[in-house]
């Protein structure tokens, strides 16, 4: 994409990034959603995906019934909630359908859009591409995100595996920086932006840093591993605790061994602190006359703190976390997960303003 060329017109640029902000922000609430269907164990609860007919919920007692025997069959209530009552179920079932008709939601805003603005003629031909690759990051994030489901429904898994949860994230992340990036094309002028070599260097390798930290926050998610080593700031009372790095193969520890994750995850958060407090130095004795990079320079040292503090306390509440019952861990882990989006979010517009030529 080109800036230079896409928001050459700002009479086409201005509903065109309009409909690109929306998006991005829908986007950003599917990836909270996503969040709370997770805390509440919510998404193993529809067993089928639907596109059509799965948009609206059971309608009649006899629709609740067949779909709570389905749900039944499942390894996650043969094994953990055998205890589920109807009304159980529908409350985890909510979350799962309301995430998945967010998606939906998502897709018809998308669609009518494009056909809105192609036929008032709005779309520069140069967008077209951008917005191919947007639609087709969306269609596989809701591929992937099937084929995380159907992992929690086979054999004894009574989860989605870590893996795919991770896999699923990332990709959420993905399709959200892309569109931002796009957004920011439309709304931010070439004369808008600081030309600094050094300082694109320390924003890209910070922000790839903090896309790693991503996958590592998502396994410890999908590893449910905060209770395994529920200290700070030692783990399990060692810095360096002897089960880290004692799977083989030596890369399995870093999909499958909780310490192992616990370790990376903690230690990767000090470096990327530490950076992120480097580069803040850096980016407030930078004077320029751009108006979007003053607006951004101070929102990496402030979400980064508070990030680590909602990760701190994330961690030491996890002992009381009581099965499905939302208490001070999930609103803690639900913040902590949005304020790392967020703040990656923070450091792709920082990477798109401060540019090396």
């Amino acid at each position: 994409m080109n800036n230079d060329v896409i928001g050459s017109n700002s009479n086409t640029s201005r509903p065109v990034a309009i409909w690109i902000g929306i998006g991005v922000v829908m986007l950003i609430v599917q990836v909270i959603l996503g969040g709370v269907t997770r805390l509440t164990g919510s998404g193993l609860s529809i067993t089928e995906w639907d596109v059509i007919t799965g948009s609206l919920p059971p309608l009649s007692e006899q629709s609740w019934i067949r779909e709570f025997d389905k749900y039944r069959q499942t390894p996650q209530f043969q094994l953990l909630n055998i205890d589920f009552t109807l009304s159980d179920f529908k409350f985890i079932y909510f979350w799962e359908w309301f995430h998945r008709l967010w998606a939906r939601l998502i897709g018809v805003v998308f669609i009518i859009g494009f056909v809105y603005l192609s036929w008032k003629k709005l779309l520069a031909p140069q967008m077209k591409r951008p917005l191919i690759i947007l639609f087709l990051l969306g269609a596989l994030q809701g591929a992937v995100g099937w084929i995380m489901v159907m992992s929690g429904l086979e054999g004894d898994a009574v989860y989605v595996a870590p893996t795919r949860l991770a896999l699923h994230f990332i990709f959420a992340f993905v399709l959200i920086a892309y569109a931002l990036w796009f957004y920011l094309e439309l709304v931010v002028p070439q004369n808008d932006q600081l030309i600094s070599r050094r300082l694109n260097s320390l924003v890209g390798w910070t922000l790839l840093l903090i896309i790693i930290q991503l996958i590592f926050g998502a396994l410890m998610a999908g590893h449910k591993g905060a209770t395994a080593a529920p200290t700070w700031p030692d783990i399990n009372g060692s810095f360096f605790p002897d089960a880290t790095f004692r799977d083989t193969p030596f890369l399995f520890n870093f999909i499958e061994n909780k310490v192992t994750i616990h370790f990376v995850h903690r230690n990767l958060a000090y470096v990327i602190f530490l950076l992120i407090c480097i580069l803040s130095v850096k980016l407030f004795r930078t004077k320029s006359p751009s108006k979007t990079f003053n607006q951004v320079k101070a929102l990496p040292l402030v979400l980064v703190t508070v990030q680590v503090l909602l990760g701190i306390f994330s961690l030491v509440t996890s002992p009381r976390i009581v099965p499905n019952h939302w208490g001070a861990f999930e609103w803690l882990a639900q913040l902590h997960q949005v304020a790392g989006i967020v703040l990656a979010l923070t450091f792709v517009a920082l990477f798109y303003v401060v540019r090396r030529r």
